[in-house]
């Protein structure tokens, strides 16, 4: 047995541990590990390409970048942020945990928002730090932080447990193929009644984590709380 492919795996290793480019390593990688398994550069360049073409739909996520930039530039979060400063007694967790909601309901019916990079970063977390600035009077750096990362956790999880509430997603078809492999005949309709049972517990668990973020928040800016009037106290 030879190791040389394996050249591929520790060239990604290090280039990530170096914060190379990372489309570069991959490209890197792949082709050594081509090169080392006995393909020629041809045949390594007609096999990216076909793989390229299998999974073009991939790529598509690309397309909603420019918009999300467009509108950000003509002031949809500034709308945003206006929105969630009209709302009284609306905190950071109480606007994750309806968030979480739609979110695990867009997962359930197979529609997709766009996730980090479209829709979390540009609109979700300055709608949750508008909430929190709201509320206090200074909203700390590491209050800032911490609300990027409650607003990544709670996509991750509507994302994650109530996508295979869908009997048609993609993970619910796997599963179902999987199963049947193995010799265990499921139905797409079952997998999906199950998922739903997992969303309704994310969505539990989200609620109770947001909960004692809101307190965590009210700790760490406990001398900028402000009152319903909005004066500091």
């Amino acid at each position: 047995m030879s190791y040389l492919p394996l050249l591929g795996i520790l060239i990604i290793v290090v280039g990530f541990a170096l914060k190379l480019d990372t489309i570069a390593v991959v490209v890197i990688a792949a082709c050594v590990t081509a090169l080392a398994s006995g393909m020629s550069i041809a045949e390594f360049l007609t096999t990216l390409g076909d793989a390229f073409v299998a999974n073009r739909l991939v790529t598509l996520f690309v397309l909603t970048l420019p918009i999300v930039g467009l509108s950000e530039r003509y002031g949809l979060k500034e709308q945003a942020v206006r929105l969630v400063n009209r709302i009284q007694g609306l905190t950071a967790g109480k606007f994750l945990s309806f968030y979480l909601l739609i979110r695990e309901v867009a997962g359930i019916i197979s529609v997709r928002l766009g996730g980090h990079p479209a829709f979390v970063r540009p609109l979700v977390e300055p709608m949750a730090q508008s909430a929190a600035k709201a509320r206090y009077r200074e909203n700390t750096p590491q209050s800032q932080e911490l609300i990027k990362a409650q607003s990544a956790a709670m996509e991750n999880i509507g994302n994650f447990f109530a996508q295979n509430g869908f009997v048609g997603a993609a993970g619910t078809l796997l599963i179902v193929g999987t199963m049947e492999a193995l010799g265990y005949p499921v139905d797409a309709a079952q997998i999906a009644l199950a998922s739903l049972v997992v969303a309704g517990l994310a969505f539990l668990y989200g609620l109770l984590s947001n909960y004692i973020f809101d307190r965590r928040l009210d700790r760490l800016n406990a001398h900028t709380k402000t009152d319903k009037g909005g004066q500091s106290k």
